[in-house]
């Protein structure tokens, strides 16, 4: 299991399986991801966007556990607002080179394939 930073603990994040060989991260909704009353917080998704990409890069990245990561850019799109459901994300490695990393990451509640949000991440890895 990839280890995530504390942040991930603050917002509850647990491992929930693999999908394409990549970690899925779930959120539960409670009281530290509430938003506006019943509906998550924006914050708490972008949030739980970063760790997936985060973990799906760490996963790409396999024994090269000198690598830093460090994020350049992060773009959040919402879709539709997240409600009193557990969240769901994943990543998606577009692009691995030597100094940058470009994932993608989709956060859903109930059915993968309608996203409430995603994230374009790029990264720039820090070697040795």
């Amino acid at each position: 299991m990839i280890a995530l930073p504390p942040y991930a603990d603050l917002l509850g994040l647990r491992r929930d399986g693999e999908r394409d060989g990549m970690p899925v991260l779930a959120m539960d909704f409670g009281r530290q991801v509430l938003g506006r009353p019943g509906f998550l917080h924006g914050g708490a998704i972008s949030g739980l966007l970063e760790m997936a990409a985060f973990a799906t890069l760490r996963t790409a990245l396999g024994a090269e556990e000198a690598v830093r990561i460090k994020p350049v850019n992060v773009t959040v799109d919402f879709m539709r607002a997240g409600r009193e459901l557990p969240t769901h994300a994943v990543g998606h490695v577009s692009r691995l080179g030597k100094r940058i990393a470009n994932v993608e990451a989709i956060a859903w509640q109930e059915n993968p394939d309608v996203p409430i949000a995603a994230a374009r991440m790029n990264m720039l890895l820090v070697r040795g």
